[in-house]
């Protein structure tokens, strides 16, 4: 599938879907923006080729993140025995996948001005991970 011209992909599938030839034929086909919405269904070695070739790619830690956010909300929902409205979650979700975007530019911006976000997301979640580590006194 990866042969059809796009300006857009979303590898959905499975892992290791997208290979090297396959980001090659996108980069040639003129994809501007890959967003991952399965768990590592780039190789890395595909990675490489949309980072190298400057197309925006956003891995699935970052892009695919809003299914694990709302299965959180529904968790604290229940914890807190409370029901929230569609439009309230909503409103969370987009909080928090704005959140995970900063995150992502923050750590991830490169010297010309673009950000590599596998950079943001790895660092943004290292520093989240160390962060919550200190407050509880572990380090």
């Amino acid at each position: 599938p990866w042969s059809i011209k796009c300006d857009v992909a979303l590898p959905c599938a499975t892992q290791n879907e997208v290979g090297k030839e396959d980001a090659e034929e996108l980069v040639k086909n003129g994809c501007i923006l890959v967003a991952e919405g399965a768990n590592m269904p780039t190789k890395p070695e595909a990675v490489r080729v949309f980072q190298e070739s400057k197309v925006l790619f956003a891995p699935g830690k970052a892009s695919n993140a809003g299914g694990v956010a709302v299965s959180g909300l529904e968790m604290s929902q229940n914890s807190l025995r409370t029901a929230w409205t569609r439009e309230e979650v909503d409103a969370k979700l987009q909080q928090i996948m704005k959140a995970i975007d900063h995150q992502c530019v923050k750590y991830g911006k490169l010297p010309d001005g673009s950000v590599d976000y596998v950079k943001g997301a790895n660092i943004g979640g290292f520093v989240k991970v160390a962060q919550a580590m200190i407050d509880q006194g572990l380090v």
